[in-house]
């Protein structure tokens, strides 16, 4: 599946709304697209159609090296994403494969990043929302953070704040996947694979 270099992308963070939820492992999303608005030199507004808020602007090199792009931040719970995600993808007139979610991982170390087209959603209620809203062809940025220790349930882990000792290095990773994420929408997933895999 090819993307199609004309249209806009839009790039999803997924995570929940609200101060309770912002410094979760499940909002890492969140913390990316916050850090890429940084970037684009913008601040997020109400979308007009979707229950989300939005920024419009351009990633990658001046010139015709870059890329137009909405960055998203859905504001319904995670569960409930594929909702606003198809409402933003329909009034902004983006083709699937230039959609982009960025989204926490459980069976990656933390910090390691993944760059994929299509697949399963591996328990995520973020992307099975998403995908059940659209089908599974679209990018995804999946930013490893590990396993929950001993018995702990799941869910708790990924509503509980990174540890002291993972804040050390979180703004280096969210850097990182930033970076993976322009690559990605200007240079193809494939070169994009090559420099962020690991």
């Amino acid at each position: 599946m090819t993307t199609d270099a004309t249209a806009p992308w839009l790039i999803v963070g997924l995570g929940n709304p609200g101060p309770d939820y912002a410094a979760n492992r499940h909002n890492v999303g969140f913390m990316v697209a916050d850090l890429l608005a940084g970037r684009i030199g913008g601040s997020f507004k109400r979308a007009p159609k979707a229950q989300a808020q939005v920024l419009e602007g351009r990633v990658g090199p001046m010139g015709p090296g870059s890329r137009r792009v909405v960055l998203a931040k859905p504001l319904s719970y995670m569960n409930l994403s594929g909702g606003p995600v198809t409402a933003l993808r329909d009034f902004y007139k983006v083709p699937t494969a230039n959609i982009l979610a960025i989204h926490d991982e459980l069976d990656i170390d933390y910090g390691t990043l993944r760059l994929k087209l299509g697949g399963g959603d591996n328990g995520h209620n973020g992307l099975k929302s998403m995908t059940k809203s659209m089908g599974p062809d679209y990018h995804r940025v999946r930013f490893g953070i590990g396993r929950p220790p001993g018995r702990m349930q799941v869910a708790d882990f990924v509503l509980k704040d990174f540890s002291s000792v993972e804040r050390k290095e979180l703004d280096f990773f969210v850097d990182r996947a930033a970076d993976a994420v322009e690559s990605l929408v200007t240079e193809g997933l494939e070169r994009a694979q090559g420099a962020y895999n690991s």
